[in-house]
């Protein structure tokens, strides 16, 4: 058999088992801003309240997801920075188990940069339903990506259609039922949550699953993988220089 015809899938057990870059970013990226957040909350004299019920005033500032800030005041990184963005140590450890959980293998399937525009293209398609649904409301958490994540899985795991992917995505829809239900405990945005599932099922239904088809699009996954970096960091630049001006 060609080996160029291979599936994709089995391609993370000849890549090591320490946790990829992508994944160590991003959690990185979350733990280090819910830091700046309680410091900041610390020094305006909210105490340790920002450790677990931030003001919503707090998370404005940080960077959540406020549509009508974005449409009437072009506060566009809004729609990047509130999945970085989190009310309270529960909800930053539940997500951030989730990823570190479920990222890797992603991750490691795909590699960091088609991984990191799945991420960010979850992202983006969480927020725009939450739009449809009630754009008058502050969101944040990385819940709307992850979701992405269970989406992609889901669908791109059924396609290749063996035991082992079959297992996985049944590993995937597990962890997607457990945190729809938390989410539905703790009043989470849901309708982010279906649109970051809708738009990771979207790319785990046009992803090649064979080695051939995913070289055929390296290149273009090298580009989108670099602009999602670029367009998450300048997010974030966006937000930090909106402090002070």
């Amino acid at each position: 058999m060609n080996a160029n015809r291979f599936r994709i899938i089995g391609r993370q057990q000849l890549m090591g088992s320490s946790m990829p870059p992508a994944v160590m970013g991003l959690i990185w990226a979350n733990l280090v801003l819910f830091s700046i957040m309680a410091a900041w909350g610390a020094a305006a004299g909210m105490g340790m309240s920002p450790l677990l019920n931030p003001d919503t005033n707090l998370l404005l500032h940080m960077g959540a997801q406020f549509w009508p800030a974005v449409l009437n005041a072009g506060q566009w990184w809004r729609c990047i920075t509130y999945a970085f963005v989190h009310g309270g140590l529960i909800h930053l450890g539940f997500n951030m188990l989730v990823l570190y959980q479920v990222g890797p293998m992603l991750e490691r399937e795909l590699g960091w940069r088609p991984f990191l525009f799945l991420y960010l293209f979850a992202t983006l398609t969480a927020t725009g339903l939450g739009y449809l649904w009630e754009p008058g409301v502050p969101v944040v958490g990385a819940s709307g990506a992850i979701f992405g994540l269970f989406g992609f899985a889901i669908s791109f795991y059924h396609r290749i259609g063996t035991s082992i992917a079959f297992a996985r995505r049944n590993f995937l829809l597990q962890w997607a039922l457990i945190a729809l239900v938390f989410g539905f405990l703790v009043g989470a945005d849901n309708a982010g949550h279906l649109g970051g599932l809708i738009g990771g099922a979207v790319l785990g239904w046009v992803t090649p699953i064979y080695f051939s088809g995913l070289h055929r699009l390296r290149p273009l996954f090298a580009v989108l993988g670099w602009a999602s970096l670029a367009v998450m960091v300048l997010a974030h630049l966006a937000m930090v220089a909106s402090w002070f001006f």
